[in-house]
């Protein structure tokens, strides 16, 4: 079940809780931005006060109404809460939320300029003289792990858009290690003192979606909300994206170019119930993916957004690197003996069996691969020395950097196909360490898409 609730432009009304789903084991609702979830010494109106409230009078409840508080927002955050209407129901609840059973995804607006994707840990306690949090050593008292990873959705002069998916659930995570790395939560007042909103916002951080398993029914059920007003307003079509999960990284009347996320395919031809070109046409009339990822790989992935751009990228991705040129980072077992080489071999597939086979021979039926590589960093491991390289491919076949990497005695890490099974089952990786990371364009001059050449 996937409960998605868009706002009307400009809505403003976030003072009562919005209630997305109940039942009788329990109640989704918005709490809005500046309520506190429970009552505090404030003795400000509170969440769960109000939701009392609301069943109370729907229901007729006659006494005090039972509502179960399984988990927790900051009082300035809005977004998407589960209560629990019965005991066995925030048991359940709550014990799945300690097991990170749950999914929480949260939307930023942060000042700087974060890298694309990334992963913040830091080990981090709580003041309780000040309610606030702070970056502290590992042995220090009361320190706690804390990760989270993002994904930048949106740029837009000084500011950003992230997708941020909460791994631990620590008290003001997000704002710390946010302003801890240099990209500070827009209208947080608190970690980003120095800043200055004129647009009403009351802090930038919200919670978007949250995924679930209902407590007595088991089914997997997924709901969002959209943030709306202040500065969200200048994001609401990429908050759109978000929800239907699609990070679109860059985007024209001719094409879009989506960071696709492990384990979803790209195009409908692929098979799967869902995929990013069904996802994108949510959003769009046309939408035709150019070329290809494997489900296991992450990355950039184009798509056209007309038939004429279509063409013209077709022809384009077949001329081997003459136009685009694609790069993809990976992390290899061993130590490659040249820095940097140009690899050639054959390649045979075997559709039966989902498999591609690599020779340094011509063979029957085989196609020519071109794999280039450049190694950027080695380190050991307890495993042994990995290495991490930039690869650039020169021909795109089905499964081609995994296997001619793997040819050539240097397999990708977490790949079972190709790969070294034991040492992913040391290293705990359960799929490809592979990212298609990025493009560059040399269209000619007069080319309908020349225009690209300066964009990336």
């Amino acid at each position: 079940m996937d409960k998605i609730d868009v706002p009307p432009k400009n809505t403003t009304d976030m003072k009562t809780p919005q209630i997305l789903y109940e039942d009788n084991h329990i109640i989704v609702a918005v709490k809005p931005e500046n309520l506190p979830v429970q009552g505090d010494s404030s003795g400000d109106t509170d969440m769960l006060t109000l939701l009392k409230a609301y069943i109370k009078e729907k229901y007729n409840k006659p006494g005090n109404v039972y509502l179960g508080l399984v988990h927790r927002l900051d009082r300035p955050v809005g977004g998407v809460m589960v209560f629990a209407r019965t005991s066995k129901a925030a048991e359940r609840l709550t014990n799945a939320f300690a097991k990170k059973l749950t999914r929480k995804s949260y939307a930023a607006v942060v000042c700087g300029k974060p890298a694309q994707s990334g992963t913040l840990e830091c080990y981090m306690r709580k003041d309780e003289r000040t309610f606030s949090a702070q970056v502290c050593r590992k042995e220090a008292d009361g320190a706690k792990f804390a990760s989270l990873s993002y994904v930048k959705t949106a740029e837009k002069g000084r500011l950003s858009l992230l997708d941020i998916s909460l791994k631990t659930g620590r008290h003001h995570q997000i704002r710390l290690q946010l302003s801890d790395a240099g990209m500070p939560i827009y209208a947080d007042h608190r970690y980003n003192p120095e800043f200055f909103d004129d647009t009403g916002t009351n802090i930038a951080l919200f919670a978007y979606s949250l995924e679930i398993e209902h407590p007595t029914t088991h089914e997997r059920m997924r709901f969002t909300k959209i943030p709306c007003g202040g500065i969200w307003d200048d994001f609401t079509q990429n908050l759109l994206c978000m929800v239907n999960g699609v990070c679109i990284v860059y985007e024209d009347e001719n094409i879009a170019v989506c960071d696709k996320p492990k384990g979803v395919s790209v195009a409908i031809s692929d098979g799967g119930t869902d995929t990013l070109e069904e996802r994108l046409l949510k959003l769009y009339d046309f939408a035709k993916p150019v070329h290809r990822l494997d489900a296991t790989t992450e990355g950039l992935v184009m798509f056209a957004r007309n038939e004429e751009s279509y063409e013209l990228l077709l022809a384009a991705f077949a001329s081997h690197g003459e136009y685009i040129h694609k790069f993809y980072k990976c992390t290899v077992s061993g130590v490659p003996r040249e820095k940097q080489a140009t690899l050639t071999a054959y390649m045979t597939k075997d559709d039966e069996k989902g498999f591609v086979h690599v020779s340094d021979g011509e063979r029957d039926n085989a196609k020519q691969i071109i794999t280039k590589y450049r190694v950027k960093k080695t380190e050991k491991t307890d495993c042994g020395y990995v290495s991490e390289l930039e690869v650039e491919l020169i021909t795109g076949r089905t499964h081609q950097i995994r296997a001619h990497l793997a040819h050539i005695g240097h397999p990708i890490l977490g790949d079972d196909k190709y790969g070294d099974r034991e040492m992913n089952k040391k290293m705990h990786m359960r799929t490809p360490a592979l990212r298609s990371e990025r493009m560059s364009f040399s269209f000619p001059k007069g080319h309908k898409l020349h225009y690209l050449n300066e964009k990336f």
